[in-house]
């Protein structure tokens, strides 16, 4: 028998055990296997390694989509975690290629994936409280939303949680340095149903504008004169 002779519920079953380039060459084989790629019920997870994935055309994106991950652990993420105003030419140019993808992907996903549940964001550093606001509007079954080393992410996100997030039972906000205790604990008190992690976020040190910064240090250095 020749796939192409398989019904659609097989060829649906087969199309899932591949990645997402291995199905776009597959799907230019010939039009039913393409029809196949087509299907929205083939779409309903998501995983992406890196920014430059979500740029591909190797997938659809609909209101099938109901698990999406982006989950980026390059060396190269570094390089998005420092502090804009301390960035070398070198570092703001890097940045600059990629700047805007995530944000952009998420639009998309606010207007075309309404039935998402869950979202995981991780080292994805210049994803902003706007995208998840945004997301969390558009998308009222949200259940679990987990973001690791984004370090844009402040209380605004835990805000927008606690009036947005209504169908919430799972929050993670590990390792994102803007996040504070009492933006923790304003979650804990009006949302005592979520479940909550924040592993070392409100313990690390937020960004500051560099006047800020000389104010510290010059306040540190007079402590040591006393």
């Amino acid at each position: 028998m020749h796939i192409t002779q398989l019904n659609r519920e097989c060829l649906l079953h087969l199309f899932s055990f591949l990645d997402k380039n291995s199905r776009k060459n597959l799907a230019k084989t010939c039009h039913k296997l393409l029809e196949v790629f087509q299907d929205p019920l083939l779409w309903s997870l998501l995983n992406f390694h890196s920014p430059m994935e979500l740029k591909k055309d190797n997938f659809l994106l609909g209101p099938a989509l109901k698990y999406l991950s982006i989950c980026w652990y390059s060396e190269r993420v570094k390089v998005c975690n420092i502090e804009d105003w301390m960035k070398n030419s070198f570092q703001r140019d890097f940045c600059n290629r990629h700047e805007n993808t995530v944000s952009d992907f998420l639009l998309d996903v606010c207007n075309r994936c309404p039935n998402l549940l869950s979202l995981t964001l991780s080292g994805c550093g210049h994803v902003t409280d706007d995208s998840i606001l945004l997301l969390l509007q558009n998308c009222p079954k949200l259940r679990t939303l987990k973001l690791e080393n984004c370090v844009r992410i402040t209380d605004q996100t835990l805000q927008a949680v606690t009036l947005h997030g209504g169908s919430l039972q799972t929050l993670h906000v590990d390792f994102c340095r803007n996040i504070t205790r009492a933006g923790l604990e304003r979650v804990r008190e009006k949302c005592p149903s979520v479940l909550l992690r924040a592993e070392r976020s409100a313990n690390m040190i937020p960004d500051s504008q560099p006047e800020k910064k000389l104010t510290l240090e010059k306040a540190s250095r007079k402590l040591v004169q006393l």
